[in-house]
């Protein structure tokens, strides 16, 4: 048993068993693939994969318990390379963090800052995508941290904190309607307007249809978005209202437009920070999440981290 073997189930699995991925993931050849996983079946002397012909299509009930103990095993591997420069002293390395475009843009460069000069040797990459694929990331290792408010807890694999709380703003273009409305705005209100919000699943948006299904009203959102900055944009140009991060609304007078609070409209919501469970922690990883949660206590991490996926 050798641990490209393990590497080449756990690839398969995550390929989607087409083996001439898991090659080019591995950087091997599709035939040296398969003789890495039917070494591996023949030692323990079960079949992991159930095949058609030559092309595996699925995990076998003993494989799908198999691959959680190669998952473990390859995680605990990576966990000692990591303690390994850890204990050695070694201050040099990659934090790779995935971040939807709002956190990334603003909650994290304070963060950055304060990280790079405590760890100057240490190199960021920042990568910005959508939840989903921010877990995704994080469980195969790609990321060592994901940033996101939606989907994060959803996930057995990862363990996420609670990090901080925050509400949507209305935007508009000056001399809009609504700037004349001197009671606190409503849905109605909201809803007599064409409106320009985030995408399904992204900072927050389901605070925002849930608070109009649960008043029974359906707003006309004619254009969504990831970006923050791309809402306001589509809002200066009088497309329509935006619905927009509050934090994401710093410098609306910059781009002619107005915040209108509406934080009695919509729930508030919790940006999570999460790692790979049983993950093993460099301290700039530690440090870099005790930064950006000041609240959260390194003993709680670590026991959290540890704890059994139920």
């Amino acid at each position: 048993m050798n641990f490209q073997q393990l590497r080449s189930i756990r690839e398969a699995a995550r390929c989607g068993f087409n083996l001439t991925e898991v090659a080019n993931v591995l950087f091997t050849s599709q035939p040296g693939v398969s003789r890495q996983i039917r070494e591996l079946e023949e030692e323990l002397g079960v079949d992991i994969f159930v095949r058609n012909g030559k092309r595996l299509i699925g995990l076998t009930d003993p494989g799908k318990g198999i691959l959680q103990i190669v998952e473990k095993l390859l995680q605990e591997a990576e966990n000692l390379r990591q303690a390994s420069k850890e204990y050695t002293g070694e201050t040099t390395g990659t934090l790779s963090i995935a971040a939807t475009h709002t956190q990334a843009r603003y909650a994290l460069p304070r963060v950055v800052q304060g990280f790079r000069a405590r760890f100057p040797d240490v190199r960021i990459a920042l990568q910005q995508s959508s939840p989903e694929h921010i877990a995704e990331w994080v469980i195969s290792g790609k990321a060592d941290v994901g940033i996101a408010t939606e989907g994060l807890s959803q996930f057995k694999e990862l363990i996420s904190f609670p990090c901080y709380e925050w509400s949507h703003v209305v935007v508009v273009p000056q001399h809009h309607p609504l700037l004349l409305v001197e009671r606190p705005i409503s849905l109605s209100d909201l809803a007599a307007y064409p409106l320009i919000t985030y995408d399904v699943g992204f900072t927050g948006r389901g605070h925002i249809d849930a608070a109009f299904r649960a008043a029974g009203i359906n707003p006309d959102i004619v254009l969504t978005a990831m970006d923050s900055d791309v809402i306001q944009q589509y809002v200066s140009l009088e497309l329509g209202v935006g619905i927009v991060a509050a934090m994401a609304a710093e410098h609306t007078r910059q781009n002619g437009l107005q915040t209108l609070e509406v934080s009695h409209l919509f729930a508030s919501n919790v940006t999570r920070l999460a790692v790979r469970r049983g993950a093993y922690l460099r301290s700039y990883t530690m440090d870099f999440i005790l930064q950006f949660a000041p609240q959260l206590k390194r003993a709680d991490i670590l026991e959290a981290l540890q704890a059994e996926a139920h």
